[in-house]
């Protein structure tokens, strides 16, 4: 009924009293029932929604406020008002006159609409609501509308007679409803017990009020804080809590879960039971299970807040066609002489209105959308996260690090990067049909060429971008390794083969990007060519023409985000390790049955073993027979193929390479215990590092670097020792902790931490060990051999038997106990403690110990830290080398093809103006086909413009992207070593995976869509002054007003970019790092640890990108004020002076107008994004000016052909030191070794023997003194021509992922037999052709399906391979058992005899044949001379020796 009512008074309303009048008014029936009705229809129809959405949005309790008192009370005022209305009617019907019926019903509706509202402002405080968007548009909407009523009002009081009291309730009415909307306006305090009452800094948004809200007005602070100052870390501001990871990761996990669990069918027997193997493969393969959906379980997650998006762009789509219906209007005002001309005023404020709503509501759709990207990659990272550190050791080999890091980096940009356009996906074909239907009576069958080509365009795309994800990904995997073996890249002088190697597969992706560059630069051309000829209303092809340009953009996008999306499916299905591997259940010590499959080729044998509470079991056996693999089945880190393992108490590891954090010592220590002070120090002492924290600048505060990069291998082996001791378990899992320590220091562990006397006699301890002088006191002994036990027992029992185990002891053992146990420990201890130990510095942190001694800031944080605020704004010559890097002649022809863009495309829409100014004779137009015909050239002249600035400026892109990448890598490869111990690996995979992704594919578009916009704004100010010259009174005031916002903007915008790329960094070197680490987190199940960890980091990111979002947002709404404020006035001026005005000409003009608010805000957008953008050039270049090591090679090289020919090495007053500010390592070294010697370098942990070679290999150059070889000043070398003359096995055995072969010869210079013969004398020839590949064997990443021993040995194929005059053994043999130590001993006198070898050497029974020894102590020289002489000398070596039991 009282639909029909509104209805009906809106047709039968007086439309010459309303419209067609100078003066226009409106009824009192429309008065008094549309402008009553409308608002109280909105409150009614929002109330139960708003109700629904407020009972699920619990925020607290807020206190009664004075605001909200006076809210209340200016409600039920309102309402008494309405009733006195009512009453008042009442009283009229008792008296005299009978009122008209609405008189009765709109009262009563607009007072119970009052009651309303009062009511719901005191639900929404007791809901914490501290500012309410739906009554700031009621009190609005009810005050537009009395607006209209009001005007009326007093025109028809001063006409005729009017009732006063009416009119005096309507004014209070009137005025209480102008108090309402301010108060509205205001927000109330923060409710009870609220986040924002804890946090130190909390995010203004939530209690920021409507309209702050949708103007983006709370940000400005932070604005006003970064154009003052360089924002800084303080100034963030906490996450919002549903942005944190805690909220945003468990619910995709949980979906994922759900998803996961819906999806898998296990195939089963008869009666459920499990199908055995052999029966699967006869049995046909059952029919394909479902993958789960990765996608599914994302849109669950997010979908609901997304579609609010949706909802937005639709209003907005609707709204932005209305913008030329309007100017349609406005051109039938201006050619209509008789119309009144506040009908122009009329719809120049319509327009104004219309793009200022249109515009809060685009940027309040982007916002929700750049929020849930923001979620989204949240989410991505911290499942990535969680699922590294449960998937199998199987599925872990199946992705690299890389790959791995890659998810978290580059795919969860990508589906970011995404989620804000996603949208266009419908919303442009909404546009496209909207506006085709706006035209359907010009068009032509021209426009199908388009969407034909639109449609081609897409599979291409997405082989295109598989392509690329795959080669990134290479290259990625690549460097990272490159990377962390860069020590042995250097000692090898394998930099220029491995650059060769990264060159090759960056220009298969250089060339993917070609194809995508020509396909993108076709489409473009067809896009202009296409519409050009159909569209003949200008401001609908300007709308037509972003979501056309836009949607390209998308599809691409879409593709690369779906192979993102499968890459992400594909990892977080991997396999994870089985929970129920190893039960941890009250049985005494370790059930065991157990079949491993060790390497691969081992045949499956079951392990059946018994270990007694607290026992020391020893594990002995040759180089991959299966000890480590046995200790991983105890932890639970291989696939269980039947049996049990029970395993009581709680269990630390200790892996056979340590594994060390990057943090200070005391927290690798801690590993996230409470810090007990007495077992702390107790533990510090029995793990020998009390004379190591003497050393270290800031004791144990100390941050280690990367990988434990400034420390020795014994270092890092007892602090990860320390770290197992401190955590207190019951059992421990030991693999091989002993073999990177010298002997004295392996023995004073073994009695005070392992022993039957040790801190750990109590506990269950499982030692792999090749050390023979520990196993009389095991309690048990295990022998392995091909991954099978094949003896057990205790020393005793062992010996006794005279099995392989007594053999093997009685020819490697020469243990002389003649000296009481108790009182060589007693002198051990005391020797060692008194003899202090230079601690090796590679980033000594402090200038001097004492200098600020607790500093804690690691050296590469605070460099990363001050990054930021070096240099506040982006140098012109960041953007010269930028243009250097494309060409010159390129970068100038893509201008000038741009500018005869623009130009072209001016003209040939001033060609359409005049067109349409032509007259029309007989009903056509008489120069109609000369018009066209010109149109028709100015359209295909643009087309082939386009496709030249769009080729030229790819390719151009392509040419940068090439010599940025090549200069980088060639100048990080020639940075020194302590260059990479500074800097986290993460910093520099960064640069080479977002940094180098940036240049590729986004900086090339972003200036391409910046030239655009910026000639697209000057073109339009040029036409819109040449329409009504008198804008140009208003374009300068504007212009600078715009410059202001711009400057104010783009001064935090920068700031919060290089914060948001500064903290991105650390998300993935923890990454990195626990990725390394993973078996020993879960071993000490520190997983929940880590991952709050993880998540703070990510939030941490977020922290500096939200505001950077926000930012935008803040921008965009004051900059389409702006526009906004240039369309009215070019619609004002042109309503103003429409005698003098030809409609095509103001057409023309209004038309440009409504475009530059776009072209405005898109121009600054881009302008910003090109300079954060741009910084990726910056951070590329950045290692161009870092300090680089010697030349690799000399032009002419006055080396004699096959130098060194004898190998006689001359040290004369050698010294060097680690960094400037520092003492020297060692000093004053001077010694002659003939051509042929065997020396070995002995001395205590840290005396400087590995320093030694360092200096030999030149990898630290000489402080002091020099080194001749053959008679040759090497410091006059090239460091190739050097290091490719001399050999090093080093103590780290590091292989890359590739072939066997390429592992052995990365330069193909050796045939396969040399290889062979290699293998042959390095022990591997047997196993390697056992390998179904054989040399072609596939190594995975860091060599990890080679057990250590194996590595080792390659290591000295290697050697064999180069059979240089000199070898130098860094502590190579530590890592394997006796047995293979002796094999590679006698290869090295075999097939080195006539080769100078020095060798670096923890056990002394290695060198004890050897010609002479250096004994280092403290960096000096300490003895030097054969073994025999300085045994009768009883000196330094004499006492190592007897701790050794070699005298």
């Amino acid at each position: 009924m009282a639909g029909w009512f509104l209805t009906a008074c809106f047709f039968f309303q007086d439309w010459n009293r309303t419209w067609n009048t100078p003066n226009p008014d409106v009824t009192p029936c429309f008065q008094n029932t549309v402008l009553v009705w409308l608002p109280c229809l909105y409150l009614w129809i929002s109330a139960p929604v708003y109700l629904i959405y407020l009972r699920s949005h619990n925020h607290g309790y807020i206190c009664m406020t004075h605001l909200n008192k006076a809210k209340t009370a200016v409600g039920f005022l309102l309402w008494i008002v309405c009733w006195s209305d009512v009453f008042y009617s009442f009283w009229e019907a008792s008296s005299s006159s009978v009122p008209a019926a609405v008189h009765f019903v709109s009262p009563t509706l607009l007072g119970l609409t009052m009651l309303l509202a009062a009511l719901l402002v005191q639900y929404e405080r007791m809901k914490g609501v501290q500012s309410s968007g739906v009554m700031l548009i009621f009190w609005l909407l009810t005050l537009m509308c009395a607006s209209v009523s009001f005007r009326s009002r007093i025109l028809q009081a001063l006409d005729q007679m009017v009732s006063v009291w009416r009119y005096t309730t309507f004014y209070i009415y009137y005025a209480l409803l102008l108090v309402a909307l301010v108060l509205s306006c205001f927000t109330d305090r923060p409710p009870l017990f609220s986040q924002t009452v804890k946090d130190s800094n909390p995010c203004p948004e939530p209690g920021a009020s409507f309209l702050s809200r949708i103007t983006f007005w709370w940000i400005t602070r932070m604005m006003v804080t970064g154009y003052q100052r360089p924002l800084e870390e303080k100034d963030l501001w906490s996450l919002n809590p549903e942005d944190r990871s805690q909220r945003v990761v468990p619910q995709l996990v949980r979906r994922w879960n759900s998803e996961c669990q819906k999806r898998v069918a296990h195939p089963e027997g008869k009666e459920g039971q499990p199908v055995e193997e052999a029966e699967i493969l006869l049995v046909k393969t059952p029919k394909k299970t479902k993958e789960p959906s990765l996608f599914w379980a994302l849109c669950l997650t997010f979908g609901p807040y997304f579609l609010i998006s949706c909802l937005y762009k639709i209003i907005q789509d609707i709204l932005m066609f209305v913008g030329p219906e309007i100017l349609r209007l406005l051109i039938r005002f201006v050619n209509d002489p008789s119309a009144p001309s506040w009908q122009g005023f009329f719809y120049t404020a319509l327009l104004f209105l219309c793009t200022c709503v249109q515009s809060l509501i685009l940027q309040r759709y982007f916002h929700v959308c750049f929020v849930s990207g923001m979620r989204l990659r949240t989410a991505i990272i911290g499942a990535v996260y969680r699922k590294a550190l449960v998937i199998s050791s199987a599925a872990r080999r199946t992705s690299t690090v890389g790959e791995i890091v890659n998810l978290m980096s580059v795919d969860a940009q990508r589906f970011m990067d995404l989620i804000t356009y996603i949208n266009m996906i419908w919303s442009a074909p909404l546009q496209v049909v909207l506006a085709l239907y706006f035209l359907w009576q010009n068009l032509g069958p021209s426009v199908l060429a388009g969407v034909a080509v639109m449609l081609l365009m897409v599979p291409v795309n997405a082989v295109i971008q598989v392509a690329q994800m795959k080669s990134k990904d290479q290259r990625i995997k690549l460097m990272n390794e490159m990377l962390n073996g860069i020590k042995v890249l250097k000692l090898y002088a394998w930099e220029l083969a491995f650059k060769d190697k990264v060159s090759e597969i960056r220009e298969s992706e250089l060339k993917v990007l070609k194809k995508a560059a020509y396909l993108g630069a076709v489409s473009t051309f067809t896009w202009v060519c296409a519409p050009v000829y159909a569209f003949v209303s200008l401001a609908l092809f300007n709308i037509l023409r972003f979501p056309l340009n836009m949607l390209p953009m998308v599809i691409s996008s879409m593709v690369q985000a779906s192979v993102s999306l499968k890459r992400l499916r594909v990892f977080l299905s991997h396999e994870e390790l089985q929970e129920d591997s190893v039960e941890h259940k009250a049985v005494a010590g370790c059930e065991f049955l157990w079949s491993p499959d060790v390497g691969g080729d081992v045949p499956h044998a079951a392990l059946n073993v018994c270990i007694p509470e607290g026992s020391l079991v020893a594990v002995v056996g040759h180089v991959g027979s299966g000890k480590s693999s046995l200790l991983s089945a105890l932890l639970g880190e291989m696939d269980k193929l039947e049996g049990t393992v029970a395993v009581k108490g709680s269990v630390a590891y200790i892996p056979q390479q340590a594994w060390i954090q990057n943090s200070s010592l005391k927290d690798n220590i801690l590993f996230g215990q409470e810090r007990r002070e007495a077992w702390y120090r107790q533990v510090v002492e029995a793990c020998a590092l009390q004379p190591d924290l003497e050393i270290l600048p800031a004791g144990d505060e100390t941050e280690i670097g990367e990988k434990g990069v400034n420390l020795s291998g014994g270092q890092k082996q007892r602090v990860s020792l320390a770290r197992a001791v401190y955590c207190d378990r019951s059992v421990y899992l030991l693999d091989d902790p002993l073999s990177a320590v010298d002997a004295h220091v392996g023995k004073h562990i073994f009695d005070w931490v392992i022993g039957p006397q040790g801190l750990l006699k109590d506990k269950t301890r499982v030692l792999v060990t090749h050390g023979l002088s520990y196993l009389h006191q095991a309690h048990l002994i295990l022998v392995m051999l091909d991954g099978e036990i094949t003896e057990v027992g205790s020393y005793q029992q062992l010996m006794a038997t005279d099995g392989a185990f007594a053999e093997f002891q009685r020819t490697y053992a020469t243990v002389d106990q003649t000296e009481d146990d108790g009182e060589r420990q007693r002198k051990v201890r005391l020797r060692y403690c008194c003899n202090s130990v230079n601690f090796i510095m590679y980033d000594c942190f402090c200038s001097s110990p004492g200098a600020n001694s607790t500093s804690k800031v690691s050296l590469m944080e605070k460099e990363e830290k001050l990054q930021p605020l070096v240099c506040p704004q982006v140098k012109l010559s960041v953007f010269w080398s930028y243009l250097k890097a494309i060409g010159l002649a390129l970068s100038c022809l893509s201008l000038l093809l741009f500018l005869a863009h623009h130009l072209v495309s001016m003209f040939s829409n001033y060609w359409l103006s005049l067109w349409t100014d032509d007259p029309v004779v007989n009903g056509t137009q008489p120069d109609r086909l000369m018009r066209l015909g010109v149109y028709g050239a100015l359209g295909l002249s643009q087309g082939v413009a386009v496709f030249g600035y769009s080729l030229a400026m790819s390719i151009g892109g392509i040419l940068a992207s090439r010599f940025l990448h090549q200069s980088m890598l060639y100048d990080v490869l020639r940075s020194p070593m302590f260059f990479f111990e500074r800097t986290p690996s993460g910093n520099l995979v960064n640069r080479f995976a977002k940094e180098m992704d940036t240049i590729d594919s986004v900086i090339p578009s972003i200036l391409k869509m910046f030239m655009g916009s910026m000639f697209n704004v000057l073109g339009s100010c040029v036409i819109i002054l040449i329409a009504t010259p008198l804008v140009a009174i208003i374009i300068p005031v504007l212009g600078v007003l715009y410059l202001l916002v711009q400057r104010f903007y783009v001064a935090s915008s920068r700031q919060l970019k290089r914060l948001e790329s500064v903290s991105r960094s650390p998300i993935y070197t923890h990454f990195n790092e626990t990725l390394l680490g993973t078996s020993v987190i879960r071993a000490f199940g520190e997983q929940e640890r880590f991952i709050r960890e993880s998540d703070r980091r990510v939030d941490h990111n977020q922290k500096a990108y939200y505001p950077s979002i926000v930012a935008n947002r803040w921008l965009a709404v004051r900059l389409e004020f702006v526009g906004n404020c240039i369309v009215s006035s070019a619609a004002l001026f042109a309503v103003i002076a429409r005698e003098s005005l030809s409609p095509g000409i103001m057409g023309l003009s209004i038309s440009y107008a409504l475009q530059l608010t776009a072209s405005l805000t898109w121009l600054v957008r881009m302008s910003s994004d090109v300079e954060t953008n741009i910084v990726a050039v910056e951070r590329v270049k950045e290692y161009c000016d870092t300090e680089k090591e010697a030349q690799w090679t000399h032009q002419a090289s006055s080396l004699p052909p096959g130098w060194p020919t004898t190998g006689c090495i001359d040290i004369r007053g050698f010294g060097l030191r680690y960094r400037e500010d520092l003492d020297l390592a060692i000093r004053n070294i001077s010694i002659s070794i003939s051509g042929g010697e065997k020396v070995g370098i002995v001395g205590r942990t840290g005396a400087g023997k590995s320093s030694l070679t360092l200096g030999l290999f030149r990898i630290i150059e000489a402080a002091e003194g020099k080194i001749f070889i053959d008679g040759v000043d090497i410091s006059q070398l090239g460091l190739h021509e050097l290091r490719s003359r001399i050999t090093i096995i080093p103590q780290d055995p590091v292989l890359f992922s590739g072939s066997l072969r390429m592992n052995l010869d990365p330069f193909d210079s050796y045939s396969d037999e040399e290889v062979w013969r290699a293998l042959e004398f390095s022990h591997l020839k047997s196993f390697v052709s056992g390998l179904p590949d054989k040399l072609s064997h596939e190594c995975s990443e860091g060599g990890e399906n080679l057990s250590v021993g194996q590595r080792q040995l390659l290591c000295l194929a290697r050697a064999l391979l180069r059979k240089t005059k000199i070898l130098v053994l860094d502590e190579a043999t530590a890592a394997v058992d006796m047995e293979t130590d002796n094999l590679i001993q006698s290869t090295i006198r075999s097939q080195f005899e006539d080769c100078t070898v020095l060798t670096i050497a923890h056990r002394l029974n290695t060198i004890m044949d050897y010609t002479r020894v250096l004994v280092l102590d403290k960096g000096e020289m300490s003895e030097f001379d054969s073994p025999s002489s300085l045994i009768r000398q009883r000196g330094t070596f004499y006492q190592m020796a007897r701790d050794a039991g070699l005298v």
